[in-house]
């Protein structure tokens, strides 16, 4: 990954990152989260007004 960037993670969420990334095929487990999170980002990006991005953010629990 490019600079110095850090997103501190629970421990347990991190050992599952590790394990199912090794297990998926990547080649460490930034590529597996940075693949995730673009996944999930084009989802969002998709929306057609900030409500449906506040909407969908709620479905999957980020915000109340």
């Amino acid at each position: 990954m490019f600079g110095s960037n850090r997103i501190k993670l629970e421990k347990e969420l991190l050992d599952k990152i590790k394990r199912y990334s090794e297990i998926a095929g990547y080649s460490s487990p930034e590529e597996f989260v940075t693949h995730a999170l673009e996944k999930e980002l084009a989802k969002l990006e998709d929306a057609d007004s900030e409500e449906e991005i506040k909407k969908r953010l709620q479905g999957l629990g980020y915000i109340s």
